[in-house]
């Protein structure tokens, strides 16, 4: 049996964790980051907002991905319901406040690879590549058990990055809700004609179907459907659903290919009723290591006042606006 301390431990190694540990680290945070190595098969893609950007070149992360990335610098909105009378088709444009694009459209396997790489430039992050199978929550710290060898990891506090797969219990927060009947069905796909950086949404009976801009004539793809339908169209060929979604778009893009690595999800929504527990840190009076731990992570810059920092980096936002 192993063990190592740590000021946090980061449990997950997506986008979220591997953010977070990053933005720790960048401030001088002894972290530790429990994750397997994500297989090169998450074909998902993440829409980043300016809040977004902003974290990503604070840490030295963007220029590493940024040639992977496509502006939205228009949102197009079209009524795609059955109804007899039908809204207009609305169209925004960054520019109208300011913003050379709303935000940026990336392939998580781009991101995730830059922040990997930046992750193995801090001293300050040690990755431990197994699964976290208990958090143990005592008085003075947390421990996280994994699974290789019969391991301990202890570390103080402890961050899950989804509560909606985190172990149990998850140590920091608490959510409320669970799947809807609605899964979303993901995908990314090439067409024919320009997407001009624009981002089509068209809004039906069952939910958004979406085509947002990748680099070249290439589009994601999210739309949401009744729980029946999701048999028929996962038993679709390639061509049979490439013929569909240009179909439901109306031919915008032209005629449609479809990528591999398509999905079905299931659309879930939760509300947070509790955002610490077991002394992890407290709103009243955060503990002393954690004060310490956010004032080095802001006075390194990695927490900036707008966008907020509350977006992309909670336990420091929250320390932060408890005094310290």
């Amino acid at each position: 049996m192993s063990s190592l301390m740590a000021e946090v431990v980061i449990v997950g190694g997506g986008p979220a964790g591997l953010t977070a540990a990053v933005a720790l680290a960048s401030g001088g945070v002894q972290t530790v980051l429990v994750a397997n190595t994500r297989a090169a098969g998450d074909h998902r893609t993440s829409a980043l907002l300016q809040g977004s950007v902003k974290a990503l070149e604070t840490l030295r992360v963007w220029d590493h991905c940024r040639e992977h990335a496509a502006p939205s610098r228009v949102m197009r909105i079209i009524d795609a319901t059955a109804r007899l009378v039908r809204a207009r088709e609305a169209c925004f444009a960054a520019s109208e406040i300011g913003f050379d694009a709303f935000g940026y459209n990336i392939e998580n396997r781009f991101l995730v690879a830059a922040l990997q790489a930046r992750a193995r430039e801090l001293p300050a992050l040690v990755h431990i590549r197994d699964e976290a199978v208990a958090v143990e929550i005592g008085e003075e710290r947390v421990t996280v058990r994994c699974r290789g060898a019969g391991g301990r990891r202890g570390a103080w506090p402890s961050a899950p990055t989804d509560a909606s797969h985190s172990v149990a219990p998850p140590p920091a927060s608490t959510c409320a809700g669970g799947p809807t009947r609605r899964p979303r069905s993901p995908s990314n796909l090439g067409h024919s004609r320009p997407h001009d950086d624009t981002s089509t949404e068209f809004h039906t009976e069952t939910g958004p179907f979406t085509l947002v801009p990748l680099p070249q004539r290439r589009s994601s793809l999210v739309f949401v459907v009744d729980r029946a339908e999701v048999g028929n169209i996962a038993t679709l060929s390639n061509a049979q659903l490439a013929a569909e979604i240009e179909r439901r778009s109306h031919s915008v893009l032209g005629k449609v290919e479809v990528e591999g690595g398509r999905g079905v999800f299931p659309s879930a929504a939760a509300t947070a009723t509790r955002l610490a527990r077991g002394g992890l840190y407290s709103s009243a009076k955060p503990p002393t290591s954690l004060r310490q731990s956010a004032r080095k992570a802001s006075t390194s810059g990695c927490v900036t006042p707008r966008p907020s920092a509350s977006s992309w980096s909670p336990a420091i936002a929250r320390a932060r606006t408890s005094g310290s």
